[in-house]
């Protein structure tokens, strides 16, 4: 028996997006249930109806400075059920961190250039919804320049830092073998010495891994 199409929310005030996000959702074969222009609607939805995940732009009325990624807080903290997969036209690292903060379960943050991958984008949804982690490759880039006083990163050599971005990026090893068109052997040897490296236990849960390297990051 195949299993129930995924049930999809969005928040989005552009009119353009919010269309293009729904029809590519629904050609993915996922059931677009609540599309609004505002957080406050899509909450009221997912507080009296099931839904698998919640899409929302970060910056939505009335004041577009931070309304969607309180709403995905709310969603987070009450709502643990539902995925969360905020959107953004700018790298916003703080607002990345916060979201991030308790757990990498079930949660995505994209820049808007990403939708136009089709493919990538859908996947990352599908991800987020089965318990797993979306991060923006550009937003983990941004993470791994910030700068420590003992910077433990200057450790890695230039080939594990590919991997440490591809990690939190939310890359099983076998995606990661494949992107680097390397052994699957030589991909968990880089990831175990990266743990080793930068001190984080080593563990085959890939949520798990992304909060350990996120939350170091961040430290």
């Amino acid at each position: 028996m195949s299993k129930p199409p995924l049930t999809v929310g969005i928040a989005e005030d552009s009119l353009l997006l919010r269309d293009g996000l729904g029809r590519i959702l629904s050609d993915a074969g996922m059931n677009l249930v609540a599309c609004y222009d505002n957080a406050d609607d899509l909450l009221a939805y997912i507080r009296s109806q099931s839904l698998n995940v919640a899409i929302l732009d970060i910056r939505l009325p009335p004041s577009h400075t931070d309304e969607g990624m309180r709403a995905a807080l709310h969603i987070r903290q009450h709502h643990p059920n539902v995925a969360v997969l905020v959107l953004s036209q700018y790298v916003e690292i703080g607002l990345a961190l916060q979201l991030l903060a308790d757990s990498a379960e079930r949660v995505g943050y994209l820049l808007k250039d990403r939708i136009s991958n089709v493919q990538d984008f859908t996947d990352a949804v599908r991800r987020v919804a089965h318990g797993g982690s979306a991060i923006d490759p550009t937003i983990i880039s941004a993470l791994l320049q910030r700068r420590r006083n003992d910077d433990p990163l200057a450790r890695l050599t230039p080939r594990e830092r590919q991997v440490l971005e591809l990690m939190a990026s939310g890359t099983s090893n076998q995606g990661i073998a494949n992107k680097l068109v390397i052994t699957l052997r030589a991909a968990e040897k880089y990831v175990s010495t990266i743990f080793d490296k930068l001190g984080i236990p080593s563990t085959r849960d890939e949520s798990r891994r992304v909060l350990a390297v996120l939350l170091y990051l961040r430290s």
